[in-house]
């Protein structure tokens, strides 16, 4: 069975401005969500459906919002902490 990745504009936004070595811990990332979609933590009120994994890229914690089912998953956004959920909400 194969999974279908998706990404929302927000998460290509930041991602292509990305050095390449984090472009390398954020592949890490996906690889893990892709294989375990249940790793990130889910969030509630607003955000319901939406999970957030923390993972360290280069010296800074970085957060990955993404939501999924059994066929694919919907990377929303990528970055530090600073204002991510704020932005997410948008």
């Amino acid at each position: 069975m194969s999974v279908q990745l998706e990404q929302k504009p927000a998460f290509k936004r930041v991602y292509k401005k990305l050095h390449p070595n984090q472009r390398l811990v954020v592949h890490a990332a996906i690889r893990a969500i892709v294989a375990d979609p249940g790793i990130g933590e889910a969030k509630k009120g607003d955000l319901a459906r939406v999970f957030v994994y923390k993972f360290d890229c280069i010296h800074q914690q970085f957060l990955l919002a993404y939501q999924w089912d059994e066929t694919r998953r919907m990377f929303m956004a990528v970055g530090p902490h600073e204002n991510f959920y704020r932005n997410l909400k948008l």
